[in-house]
């Protein structure tokens, strides 16, 4: 009974499957997604709630599916349903026609010489855009009218993004994600973030970045259950135009984020290559 007693308490200290007041359900009981949108007290979108990258089309896991990624796959991780562009930001370019500056496209050749692209395995940041496609670790949205936070269930970290009026910082000083500033166009949050240093990598592939990189993003919560996401990259430094990026985050009602101390036990970081 004690042990019984024990592990109640942990999953209520974790606030797992707590009903969510307020929030439109189904006669099952269930919270309905495809509801309208709820709005703040301004009349602003409500983007808040715990939210998860939408993973990938069947058709789009069985086109790159292969024998090395399935032996990656353990009971709620699997790699092979992720965003593609988590793995791979230019994944919609030949690789001829990726927008490679040529220092860039010389690093990416080497690829048994440079560091991996997946910092968490070292107990490092992910750093965007990385951070907006992680199909396997949500991040929680707590929204107010001066700030909006991004509460990271990977590592504990967090993000800020300004809707004060305030703009970028003119004198950044570089960190891991970097400086935010959000305006609101219509229904859409609009955000600048600048100052990154070069120590995250845009996807796991290892695509690198410059203290250059501008990162512009794009919410929109379409309905009640999805919040659409465009990610403009710019970085001058490393590729020669532009590009764009989108992925969809779902809601997980009636949830919260966990603690996850990674550094704690870290033994992966000397063994990534």
């Amino acid at each position: 009974m004690l042990k019984h007693l024990v592990f109640m308490a942990a999953l209520l200290a974790q606030w797992l499957n707590y009903p969510a007041p307020g929030v439109p359900r189904l006669p099952n009981g269930k919270v309905d997604l495809s509801a309208k949108a709820p709005r703040t007290r301004d009349g602003r979108p409500d983007l808040s709630g715990v939210w998860q990258t939408e993973l990938e089309t069947p058709a789009m896991i069985a086109s790159r599916s292969n024998n090395e990624a399935a032996k990656l796959v353990v009971p709620g991780d699997d790699p092979t349903t992720f965003s593609r562009y988590f793995f791979n930001v230019l994944s919609d370019f030949k690789p001829e026609d990726a927008p490679l500056q040529p220092k860039t496209r010389e690093y990416m050749q080497r690829a048994g010489e440079r560091p991996a692209g997946n910092p968490s395995g070292g107990c490092l940041p992910h750093g965007l855009p990385q951070a907006d496609l992680m199909s396997y670790a949500p991040f929680k949205v707590i929204q107010t009218p001066s700030v909006i936070a991004f509460l990271y269930e990977l590592d504990n970290n967090y993000r800020q993004i300004y809707t004060d009026g305030r703009t970028l910082p003119k004198d950044l000083n570089p960190t891991w994600y970097g400086y935010s500033v959000g305006r609101w166009e219509g229904d859409t949050l609009v955000v600048d973030a600048a100052g990154f240093n070069e120590r995250t990598r845009l996807d796991v592939a290892g695509h690198p970045h410059s203290e250059a990189l501008h990162i512009t993003e794009r919410f929109r919560r379409r309905d009640f259950g999805h919040l659409d996401v465009t990610i403009t990259i710019d970085d001058p430094a490393m590729y020669t135009k532009p590009f764009t990026i989108k992925a969809t985050e779902v809601l997980l009602p009636d949830n919260d984020v966990l603690e996850t101390v990674c550094a704690e036990n870290e033994k992966d970081g000397a063994h990534i290559k």
